[in-house]
């Protein structure tokens, strides 16, 4: 058995090495790529993140992958691996929802890797501003929960702000309850969502303990941290920024919660071969408006994955529509969509075409 063994663990040492060798090639190919693209664009602003490239690369990894890693794992090593690339060409600012530790920062670290600088912001109004004043290259801000729904405040922002959707990340939520003693609890932190989504749990498990609201998840496990008897449900990112341990894992009720979030920025995204197209439009308020809104859609066969309705702020009871379609900007049929909304909405304006999310 120990022969066996050793046999197993010498191969795994060459396949290391290997792996570590191709590694350290794909970064020296990378530092090319930086060379060739600041030759070649003299006089202009260098984009060396493309978000259609790595979701290209990121759904090739997945049509690869024969396991025994699952796809989701696999794509996450890959994402890592083109971060830490990326980070030679041009380390990324991202801003994001804070503190430190809530899952918006979560949801960039996903989807760019931990080789970027995430900065947090108090207010979703704050991540538009720092990358509208260039203090970050792109942030991070929540736009759906498929339970609690739409955050009506990151909708607004598009109304007012020049910035485009350069893409989108799904991110399951799994609340932990997390503290140093499981069995002297006197005290739980959380914000009142997650409060919320973990009911039944707590009912069952830690009735007589109080429960107490605080304005992020972050926030409770900092108190956690330092007050005795107290806990904290939050996730892991937080757990690991406060090194304080899970004490039960995934306590949530639902355990399909998922939040979408949206990566803004300044640059437009060329088409990737899967993307979204998400769009700000007005309608006169009469009868049959909303049908002939539409309706551009389906003589495009265009599929539309999502339509919300906000107050224009312009007169009472009149409303803007923030609708998403599968499809981008440059492909014709949604061109030939677009250009009759342009013509018939009074409030027409693109807020981006962009990949799907990958996992």
């Amino acid at each position: 058995m120990s022969d066996r063994l050793d046999e197993i663990r010498k191969r795994i040492d060459a396949v290391d090495a290997e792996i570590q060798q191709l590694i350290s090639e794909r970064a020296a190919l990378a530092q090319e790529v930086a060379q060739i693209k600041q030759a070649e664009q003299t006089g202009e602003e260098v984009l060396f993140y493309r978000p259609e490239r790595e979701a290209q690369v990121l759904r090739k990894v997945l049509e690869r992958n024969q396991g025994p890693l699952p796809g989701e794992e696999m794509a996450r090593l890959f994402r890592e691996i083109m971060s830490a690339c990326l980070a030679l060409e041009q380390p990324l600012s991202v801003a994001f929802l804070g503190p430190e530790g809530t899952f918006t920062q979560a949801a960039a670290l996903k989807h760019f890797g931990h080789s970027v600088h995430t900065r947090p912001m108090a207010a979703i109004d704050e991540v538009f501003r720092e990358v509208e004043a260039g203090s970050a290259h792109f942030g991070v801000v929540p736009v759906e929960n498929s339970t609690e729904g739409v955050i009506n405040h990151t909708l607004d922002m598009f109304m007012r702000s020049s910035l485009a959707i350069c893409g989108e990340v799904e991110l399951r939520i799994h609340h932990h309850l997390i503290g140093r003693d499981r069995h002297n609890i006197k005290k739980i932190y959380s914000h009142q969502q997650s409060l919320a989504q973990c009911r039944e749990w707590l009912d069952a498990h830690l009735p007589e303990v109080e429960r107490v609201s605080v304005s992020s998840n972050a926030e409770a496990v900092r108190r956690a941290a330092v007050e005795e008897g107290a806990a904290a449900i939050a996730g892991e990112t937080a757990a690991d920024i406060y090194s304080l341990p899970v004490l039960e894992a995934k306590i949530e009720d639902n355990p399909d919660n998922t939040t979408r979030f949206l990566v803004i920025g300044t640059q437009e995204v060329p088409p990737s071969g899967d993307d979204k197209t998400s769009l700000l439009v007005s309608t006169p308020n009469r009868p049959g408006a909303l049908y002939r809104l539409l309706s551009p859609f389906e003589r495009n066969g265009i599929s539309m994955s999502r339509i919300e309705s906000r107050p224009s702020r312009l007169a009472n009871w009149e409303y803007v529509f923030f609708i998403d379609i599968n499809g981008h900007l440059r492909d014709e049929s949604v061109a030939r969509a677009l250009e009759t909304l342009k013509t018939d909405s009074p409030m027409f304006k693109v807020l981006g075409s962009y990949p799907k999310a990958v996992l």
